[in-house]
C-alpha cells in the first residue's frame, strides 16, 4: 500500500530528468555562486564550471524538488 523511498520526499517531484543521466544543454544565464543555469524541458539545472553561452555535455549529481546540479563531462 505505502511505498518505501527511503526517506526521499518525492511529493509534488515533476523533474524531468534523474540523477546520473546525461543530456545536451546551452547555458543561458549565470546563478550568484558562478554556476551556469540551463533549463530542460523548463527545469533548472545549476551548472559548475560553465559560462553563459556555453554549449555543454552535463552529468546530474543531483535532483531536487524544483532544480538539479550537475557537472560538465569532459
Amino acid at each position: 500500500m505505502f511505498k518505501n523511498n527511503y526517506g526521499r520526499d518525492n511529493r509534488g517531484n515533476s523533474s524531468p530528468i534523474n540523477e546520473g543521466e546525461e543530456y545536451d544543454v546551452k547555458i543561458e544565464d549565470m546563478g550568484r555562486d558562478g554556476d551556469g543555469i540551463a533549463k530542460i524541458e523548463g527545469f533548472i539545472v545549476f551548472v559548475n564550471g560553465a559560462k553563459k553561452g556555453d554549449e555543454v555535455k552535463i552529468k546530474i549529481n543531483s535532483v531536487r524538488r524544483n532544480f538539479a546540479f550537475a557537472d560538465v563531462v569532459e
